[in-house]
């Protein structure tokens, strides 16, 4: 679900979004003119000359600013011919001309733009390709709000708020004179038409007012801290991961349910390595982050409706240019560690490396190979710590089917649970304390994989980008086979076997 900073999520009514918003501006901009001024009994008269020629240059700043929100390219990445073929390692026998470009400073992959991903981009599901410095993709202006778009769509919602403001500065006093003269006789104040109008643009106004107020208020706020609402959703759920390493809550999911899978399962040590607390990078000053985001360091051009102009990608310079790099603070020890692993996502890449390890194959950083136990003694009390592992893991699963089955939840949920018991299946993406994901953002989170394909697998996504086998096991449907009766019939064994 998304509120009014993303609009709604339902996908049929996108065709109305930006003509319910020209309907809007009308009714608010002229309308309210028009009322204003056709009756003489609504104090204190008509429009002045000076309020109808300043409110009408408001609403003409506002027409044209949010038809650049809606027209500006979001930008687009154009990649070197030699990126379409990742490997884990450059090749020694490239051509001299091939090495000495520069690398994507990612390491970060997109299976449908079947590309790297750069830092800070996100493939959006709605414009079909990764956007630089994607926020959100907005429905109320069919475009994505990113690099190059920000600019546009800031000053959209400051000429909004400042029209809507005057608005509210023209329709306070005749308000306060109607309920003035709320005792007079009827026919010495408006006409009932005049009333129910006058009514009508109130509401209309409060409401839009306070929901363009809260989606100025969020936009400033992440103009002046550089960083996107898909960044604060990552900062959010980073922190709450650290949290709950800190405090030593392992068995917690993402989604707020108990985990009956230890969190780090085998590769402890190595997985807390990777969750260590990492600041946010890109916050590098007021003004530098206000300068970075409107794509000049001249205040006087930030809020023009014509010629502000905006930052462009840099496809002259892959890699390198605009929009490929990005300034960080230096709070972290390395540059680019941003955005933080998934906690959610390492545990269930542990998982399928549990069921199915590949020798030599790196699934989410951690090598699946046991050979990294040296010895036989260490080989063994890995085996012994998984056993243990698992015993408590099958036994906190046993008690919440015991508590389901107590609350009515029945035979709805045996596929799920026969799943979780394997170690795969019952993945809930992270939401945040508003409850958004980030498809309520506009990504498409079915590519959001922060690592570059293996060789082997690279090959077969060229062929089918749409291939998600690799990344989430190639038996990760070996569950798909099993007929309902069986389940069913595995259900009623551990039932009658007293495991319940």
């Amino acid at each position: 679900m998304a509120g009014i900073k993303t609009g709604p999520s339902s996908r049929g009514l996108h065709l109305i979004y930006i003509p319910a918003v020209c309907i809007l501006i009308a009714f608010l901009g002229y309308f309210s003119q028009f009322l204003f001024n056709s009756d003489p009994n609504i104090a204190p008269g008509p429009l002045t000359r000076r309020q109808t020629l300043t409110f009408n240059a408001l609403l003409i700043c506002l027409w044209w600013c949010y038809y650049s929100a809606c027209t500006v390219d979001p930008g687009r990445y154009v990649f070197p011919k030699d990126t379409s073929r990742p490997s884990s390692s450059a090749s020694n026998d490239a051509r001299p001309e091939q090495q000495q470009q520069p690398a994507i400073p990612t390491k970060r992959w997109c299976k449908k733009c079947n590309a790297p991903k750069p830092l800070r981009a996100h493939h959006c599901r709605h414009c079909a390709r990764c956007i630089p410095k994607m926020d959100h993709h907005c429905p109320w202006t069919g475009n994505c709000v990113s690099m190059q778009s920000f600019p546009d769509f800031l000053r959209f919602l400051v000429y909004a708020n400042l029209g809507l403001w005057y608005l509210g500065f023209l329709l306070w006093p005749r308000l306060r004179a109607i309920w003035g003269d709320r005792h007079l006789p009827a026919y010495l104040g408006p006409s009932a038409g005049s009333l129910v109008g006058l009514a009508l643009l109130t509401i209309v106004h409060f409401v839009t007012s306070a929901a363009l107020l809260v989606m100025l208020v969020t936009t400033v706020r992440s103009w002046l801290t550089n960083c996107t609402m898909i960044e604060a959703w990552e900062i959010e759920r980073h922190e709450a991961a650290v949290a709950r390493t800190e405090t030593g809550d392992d068995y917690e999911t993402s989604s707020g349910h108990g985990s009956n899978d230890p969190f780090w399962a085998d590769d402890a040590s190595v997985l807390r390595a990777r969750l260590s607390r990492i600041e946010f990078p890109y916050d590098i000053g007021i003004f530098a982050n206000m300068a970075q985001a409107m794509g000049t360091r001249n205040p006087l051009r930030w809020f023009l409706p014509v010629f502000g102009g905006h930052p462009v990608v840099d496809n002259s310079r892959p890699g390198v240019g605009a929009g490929w790099r990005w300034e960080e603070n230096g709070f972290n020890d390395l540059p680019g560690m941003w955005p933080p692993p998934d906690p959610d996502k390492m545990r269930r890449e542990a998982a399928l490396q549990r069921r199915h390890p590949r020798e030599g194959e790196k699934i989410g950083g951690v090598i699946a190979d046991y050979d990294i136990y040296q010895t036989p003694e260490e080989l063994k009390a890995a085996f012994a710590r998984r056993q243990q592992e698992d015993l408590l893991r099958r036994q906190r699963l046993r008690e919440r089917q015991q508590q389901q089955h107590q609350q009515g939840h029945g035979q709805g949920r045996i596929i799920a649970e026969l799943e979780e018991i394997d170690g795969g299946g019952g993945y809930e993406p992270w939401t945040n304390s508003e409850g958004e994901r980030l498809w309520d953002y506009g990504v498409d989170e079915d590519v959001e994989e922060d690592r570059l394909p293996s060789p082997e697998s690279a090959h077969k996504e060229r062929n089918d980008p749409n291939d998600n086998s690799y990344y989430y096991g190639q038996n990760n449907n070996e569950d798909d086979d099993v007929p309902l009766a069986e389940l069913i019939r595995r259900r009623k064994v551990l039932t009658k076997d007293g495991e319940w």
